[in-house]
C-alpha cells in the first residue's frame, strides 16, 4: 500500500503551516506510522525544526526529511510515499502556478487559518486554486482564542467560504512556539497535556477524513 500525501498551504505568511506540519508528523510518528517531511518553502523553517530534533533525539528511520523546488514538490512526495505511510509537504506563503504540484498528488489540503478576518480573506485564493485541482480541502483554525466571539465568527465565516472546517482546533499556546525551536512536537512527552490533547484530536480527525 502506498503512503498517503498531507500538503499544508496557505497564502498568508505567519498562519502556522510549519507548527501545524510538523506537529501533524509527530503525532503520527507517536502512532507507529513512517513519516516523511518535504519541505517546498524556501525559509527552510522546517529543514532547521528536523535539525534540532536530531540534535535532541537522534535518528529514526520512521521519520525524514527532504526539500525540493516548489515543482518538484510532485516528483518527490510520489518517490516517498512508496516509502513511508504519510508525506506532510510544507508549502511557501504564496499562491501562484508554483503550488499546484504540491496540491495536484495531495490526498488531503491542509488549510491553517489564523483567527483574524484578514487571514480568512487571505485563504479565499487557497481554497479557489484547490478547487481547480480538484483537492479534497480541511480547513485548520489555528492560533484561536478558545470561547471568544471572534474565534466562533471565523470559524462560521470559513464554513461560508465552501470548504469544511476541522472540528478540532489550535489554541494561541505558547507551547507550540517553544517546542518547535527545540525541534520538539506537542505530542512528544506532557510540556502541555492540553496541546497535546488539541494536536491529538486533529490527527483524530484528520485520519477519519482521509480513511
Amino acid at each position: 500500500m502506498t503512503g498517503r500525501i498531507i500538503t499544508v498551504a496557505q497564502q498568508k505568511g505567519g498562519s502556522g503551516k510549519t507548527t501545524i506540519a510538523v506537529n501533524l508528523a509527530v503525532s503520527l510518528r507517536g502512532r507507529g506510522h513512517s513519516v516523511a517531511l518535504l519541505d517546498t518553502d524556501p525559509q527552510g523553517s522546517m529543514g532547521r525544526w528536523f535539525l534540532e530534533r536530531l540534535d535532541r533525539v537522534g535518528e529514526d528511520e520512521l521519520l525524514e526529511f527532504s526539500t525540493s523546488s516548489a515543482w518538484g514538490a510532485s516528483y518527490e512526495s510520489e518517490k516517498l510515499k512508496k516509502r513511508f505511510d504519510f508525506v506532510i509537504i510544507d508549502t511557501p506563503p504564496k499562491i501562484d502556478s508554483d503550488l499546484r504540484p504540491a496540491l495536484r498528488v495531495a490526498n488531503l489540503v491542509v488549510v491553517p487559518v489564523a483567527a483574524s478576518q484578514v487571514d480568512l480573506w487571505a485563504t479565499e485564493g487557497v481554497l479557489d486554486l484547490a478547487r481547480r485541482e480538484k483537492c479534497e480541502t480541511l480547513i485548520v483554525l489555528n492560533r484561536t482564542r478558545p470561547n471568544t466571539r471572534l474565534a466562533a465568527d471565523i470559524a462560521s465565516k470559513a464554513t461560508e467560504l465552501g470548504a469544511e472546517v476541522a472540528a478540532a482546533q489550535v489554541a494561541n499556546r505558547v507551547a507550540y512556539a517553544e517546542t518547535l525551536g527545540i525541534g520538539l512536537g506537542a505530542p512528544d512527552g506532557s510540556r502541555n497535556p492540553t496541546a497535546k490533547s488539541e494536536i491529538e484530536a486533529l490527527t483524530d480527525e484528520i485520519l477519519t477524513w482521509m480513511a
